[in-house]
């Protein structure tokens, strides 16, 4: 089946000639700044006018392989907890991603609460927003979209062991995409003292001290169980470092510091 855009000519501009241009200009690198293989990036996935420089800033810096698993938050609370989009494409006003059905179907088989399900994914916007990135990187790319929100840590952490392991058999390269803001609706020095203690986690790779952290201070990042399974599967696949790219307010844009979203892009390797 396949996935028709929800939110173009909203979160980001309604035709490819748009969307296309803008979202070159964010993808540019600094320069001279070498790639990095990356196991994991979490971006944010606000309208472009907002967070596009955040994700396009964290996507310069590295190396995505041609498959990637997708990692969002469900925002409608429709669908199973733990989400996987099985097969077709997922559309954008003149492009398109290929699900890789082959994947997808071993994933479904990796573990039982790994679910074949389209309805969490139609009225969430949270990967959507991401794929005119993906694709302006390498439109070959085939993804494999997961929404997640089981809220319970064993769960999670045994989905984690048995994706990390089916990645591991693998004879291809399989990237991991996180996608979540911070906090939301604060006054902004609030909300980069709560997104700080958030992303410390994060840097840090402790991911049960992030969930502890979030739900602890209630912290208002939408991505938190996408990025608790994230992070978990990284660190059982090696990976030993991790780095805030950029990190940005709404405040930034529309100069309200009174009422702000926060926006972080990571690279975990």
């Amino acid at each position: 089946m396949d996935r028709k855009p929800i939110v173009a000519g909203q979160f980001y501009p309604g035709s490819k000639e748009e969307w296309e241009k803008k979202v070159r200009e964010y993808l540019q690198p600094e320069e001279g700044q070498a790639k990095v293989q990356a196991k994991l990036v979490m971006l944010p996935h606000a309208g472009h006018m907002f967070s596009g420089h955040v994700a396009g800033a964290t996507l310069a810096r590295v190396e995505l392989p041609s498959t990637l698993l997708l990692l969002g938050p469900n925002h409608s609370g429709q669908g199973q907890p733990a989400a996987v989009w099985p097969d077709g494409s997922w559309q954008l006003p003149g492009a398109k991603l290929e699900v890789d059905s082959q994947l997808a179907s071993k994933v479904i088989e990796a573990d039982p609460d790994l679910s074949a399900d389209t309805k969490a994914h139609k009225a969430e916007h949270s990967l959507e927003v991401l794929l005119p990135f993906v694709w302006a990187m390498n439109p070959e790319t085939s993804i494999v979209p997961i929404c997640i929100s089981l809220p319970d840590r064993q769960k999670l952490t045994r989905i984690a062991k048995s994706l990390a392991s089916l990645l591991q058999s693998l004879d291809k390269d399989v990237g991991l995409v996180v996608s979540s803001d911070m906090s939301h609706f604060l006054p902004e020095d609030e909300a980069k003292a709560q997104d700080d203690l958030a992303l410390q986690a994060i840097l840090d790779l402790d991911p049960d001290r992030l969930l502890e952290v979030v739900a602890k201070n209630q912290i208002s990042m939408c991505g938190i169980l996408p990025m608790y399974l994230g992070l978990k599967v990284a660190l059982e696949m090696g990976a030993e470092t991790s780095q805030l790219v950029r990190y940005a307010t709404s405040g930034d844009v529309i100069g309200d510091r009174s009422h702000v979203v926060g926006y972080a892009g990571v690279i975990v390797s």
